[in-house]
């Protein structure tokens, strides 16, 4: 069963494509048009009304920092959306293995996901929602590819090649995505 969630997992990564990057420039565009209006009165901040917007909008809106902390915030927050079986964020992380794998033949990010959830079990969706990764245990490749093995991942279970498999995150697009 754990082997079949872990290719399901990596092939499931491979599906997924990043279509709301598209919207998030566009709302970009709107908002500091209305910050400079809100910017004139210094008892209110203009930052406040930019920042509820973005959060309101699909994750990605800010570029993400390249650098290694950055992929492994990034990482984290994949298993963390795995754990909690959100479906949106998950395929927003692995979006260009997810392309990769759907042009393999296998189903969109959301179809393929949705088998993988119910092939990982509660004990593990509970430890992923609150993983952590080893930076030590990180490989950079390159300024922007970065290995992330399973053996990287702390929770209170264990994963193994064949539950969950190791990554390859790649900066793209201003942030950080699994590649592999």
């Amino acid at each position: 069963m754990s082997a079949a969630v872990s290719a399901c997992v990596v092939l499931v990564a491979c599906a997924c494509g990043p279509e709301s990057s598209k919207e998030d420039p566009a709302a970009k565009p709107s908002q500091p048009s209305t910050s400079p209006s809100v910017k004139a009165p210094s008892s209110t901040p203009s930052a406040s009304a930019p920042t509820e917007k973005p959060s309101a909008t699909p994750t990605g809106d800010q570029p993400g920092p390249r650098t290694k902390a950055g992929a492994i915030q990034r990482y984290e927050k994949y298993l963390h959306a795995l754990g909690r079986e959100d479906i949106d964020t998950v395929c927003e992380v692995a979006a260009p293995a997810a392309k990769k794998a759907e042009d393999q033949g296998l189903g969109p990010c959301t179809s393929t996901y949705a088998t993988v959830f119910q092939m990982i079990s509660p004990a593990q969706k509970k430890a992923l929602q609150t993983a952590t990764v080893d930076p030590q245990r990180v490989a950079v490749r390159t300024p922007d590819k970065i290995e992330m093995p399973v053996e990287s991942v702390r929770s209170s279970a264990t994963f193994s090649e064949s539950d969950l498999g190791s990554y390859t995150f790649e900066y793209l697009k201003n942030d950080w995505y699994i590649t592999d």
